[in-house]
């Protein structure tokens, strides 16, 4: 389950030079966990939302969070970048099933490919609770597999939109029934009340509202169910015309999207402190990832120390895969 996450992560290059996936256990990855622990199912779904500099390790504290819960053995529904969802997206459709929206059928059926490795023994146990009809001939009869939706999506690439929608709203109805506990998982949730680069064509641009993903996406993390928990991160990388510098969730959102998602529970990611910088350098040295005959010196880590000011994202950089 790690390995398949980090092959959508910015660090996919440097796991496959050192040949393993490996994530650093740091606090606010282990608070998120505690809260999950003693989730209470019964109540409305809680939302967590990861903050903090670009760079810091927002998306990889969210996978840690994903792994965890894969583990416990929850339905997993991760979208590991909305920006994707919102930008240079090719092949836009009108939408059946509502005119005054857009299908994006080559995004839909990438992500049902990879919810179904991630959750597929899941998808012969959940029943779908409603008769679905795709066309003249083809239909997902009340009672089928949840799986059933899916391979429609998949086989049928123009019906993958309407797939997802159907999938997040099954899981979202039948989620308080106990059967299984639900995950919602969304890296970069400022997307959905951003603008976006998509135009239509008389080149106006169309708005997040206007694209059914967008639609279905915000529904999942609306706290009006029970049977899981929400984690999000805001990410100013591949977010569109926000400031270099923005970081707060009253920034990134927007009052919109600060509205949408109000109340939730907020959580800094920061920069390593000391410890958790020395143990970086240390899995890089072990690894012998640094050559320099300077790596080992203090004078050396000093140095590396004031590049990068300890944001885990330069330090990668400063050191830099193959």
């Amino acid at each position: 389950m790690l390995r398949r996450m980090t092959r959508l992560l910015s660090g996919a290059r440097q796991v496959k030079t050192f040949n393993e996936a490996c994530l650093m256990v740091r606090k606010p990855a282990l608070e998120l966990l505690h809260y999950l622990k003693n989730t209470n199912f019964a109540h409305p779904a809680v939302r967590y939302v990861l903050y903090g500099e670009k760079g810091t390790g927002k998306t990889l504290s969210l996978c840690h969070v994903v792994h965890f819960c894969a583990k416990q053995d929850w339905l997993i529904l991760h979208i590991p970048d909305a920006h994707l969802w919102v930008k240079n997206c090719r092949g836009l459709l009108q939408s059946s099933y509502n005119k005054q929206r857009f299908d994006q059928p080559v995004e839909a059926s990438i992500w049902l490919k990879n919810f179904k490795t991630a959750n597929e023994r899941f998808l012969s146990q959940i029943k779908v609770q409603e008769k679905y009809v795709w066309n003249k001939r083809e239909s997902t009869e009340k009672g089928s597999p949840l799986g059933a939706v899916v391979e429609q999506g998949l086989t049928r690439v123009r019906n993958a939109t309407d797939a997802v929608g159907i999938v997040l709203k099954e899981l979202k109805n039948q989620s308080c029934l106990g059967a299984f506990h639900l995950l919602v998982a969304v890296d970069g949730v400022n997307a959905l009340w951003g603008r976006t680069s998509l135009k239509r064509e008389d080149k106006s641009l169309i708005a997040p509202e206007e694209l059914a993903l967008v639609c279905s996406l915000r529904k999942m993390v609306r706290n009006d169910w029970h049977g899981g928990a929400i984690v999000l991160t805001l990410s100013q990388t591949g977010s569109l015309f926000k400031p270099r510098k923005a970081y707060l969730p009253q920034e990134l959102l927007g009052k919109e999207g600060f509205d949408a998602l109000d109340p939730f529970i907020p959580i800094l990611v920061s920069n390593y402190n000391p410890k958790e910088f020395e143990s970086c350098i240390q899995y890089y040295l072990e690894n012998k990832w640094l050559q320099h005959e300077k790596a080992h010196t203090e004078e050396g880590k000093k140095e590396l120390l004031f590049l990068s000011d300890a944001n885990p994202g330069q330090l990668e950089r400063l050191c830099a895969y193959l």
